[in-house]
């Protein structure tokens, strides 16, 4: 799967995903009303707005970027009717072969580890037959528990082809109160150190020039990710953080190899909700899939201009 996805990014020129975190109050009005007319103000109908909202995103950019990124905690607020709605969504994504990376931070040991990575990457057995769960193409992964928590992940994704994100150097601005802490016997930052470690995972797991196991590196911290680019050179690298987090182009750079592969920037809100922008306003509610197309061609002309000029 990652080398799908660097080929898809060569395709496109961008080397963009989209973060699919539908909240209520960025589907337009007009989908609400007629969810609501046909489910009622229910769980059920909030699902089948979200759905309906993240259908006409998904159509308008498809073609305009390599990836997807559903947050799954965005579905799960409205219980089992949202949880559908991230599965509809998943398999649309598919179906217009975008590769999806499912945002679920999932991070435990033993069986439990297990049951999450079959349950988002492999396969479950029922009686004689096996069946996808949720089947994303990559998961993000929490490794604070250490290679118990990941090592069930990497066993699926060697089967599967698929691969993971996992967490390294976060975007939030209260990360480093852990991932900063620089360890007594090496002098080097936790952060470092697990982008030390994902390199060696990485190892386990090939593709044809990059590793099916990446680190997820915030935007917001360039200079960590100059480091941690060097640390880990055969692994992705998903950078969060662009857009309404902060980050722009510029601050991008470092995360990218001399060929210009090697990462992947994410932006949520700054797409799908990019209508309720000053910026992007023209288009109105009625067409806040042509915004959000419009958003990745900038988004792309940033990334672009930033590369060329580095």
């Amino acid at each position: 799967m990652i080398n799908k996805l660097v080929n898809k990014i060569k395709q496109t020129g961008a080397p963009i995903v989209v973060g699919l975190d539908p909240m209520m109050k960025f589907v337009p009005e007009h989908i609400q009303k007629k969810a609501f007319a046909d489910f009622g103000e229910t769980l059920e109908g909030a699902a089948e707005a979200i759905w309906q909202y993240n259908k006409v995103l998904i159509d308008n950019i498809y073609d305009s970027v390599p990836a997807v990124k559903p947050q799954i905690a965005m579905y799960e607020q409205f219980g089992i009717p949202g949880m559908i709605a991230f599965k509809k969504t998943v398999d649309y994504c598919k179906e217009k072969d975008l590769v999806v990376i499912g945002d679920v931070k999932r991070g435990d040991i033993g069986s439990t580890s297990e049951a999450y990575a079959v349950g988002h990457l492999g396969k479950v057995q029922v009686g004689s037959q096996s069946y996808y769960g949720f089947d994303e193409d990559f998961a993000t992964v929490n490794p604070y528990l250490g290679s118990d928590g990941i090592n069930p992940f990497i066993k699926v994704c060697k089967e599967e082809n698929k691969g993971l994100f996992i967490l390294v150097k976060t975007s939030n601005p209260s990360s480093g109160e852990f991932q900063d802490r620089v360890l007594k016997d090496t002098d080097k930052p936790l952060y470092e150190m697990v982008g030390e470690q994902v390199a060696k995972w990485g190892e386990e797991h090939m593709g044809d020039t990059y590793s099916y196991i990446g680190a997820v590196v915030g935007a917001t911290y360039p200079e960590m990710g100059k480091v941690l680019r060097k640390v880990m050179p055969k692994s992705y690298i998903l950078v969060p953080g662009y857009g309404a987090q902060g980050g722009k182009g510029a601050d991008l750079v470092h995360f990218f190899n001399e060929d210009g592969l090697g990462a992947i920037v994410n932006s949520s809100r700054g797409i799908i909700a990019a209508y309720q922008q000053e910026k992007y306003a023209s288009f109105g509610a009625e067409n806040f899939g042509d915004a959000a197309r419009a958003a990745v061609e900038d988004m792309k002309a940033d990334i672009a201009g930033a590369l060329a000029n580095r």
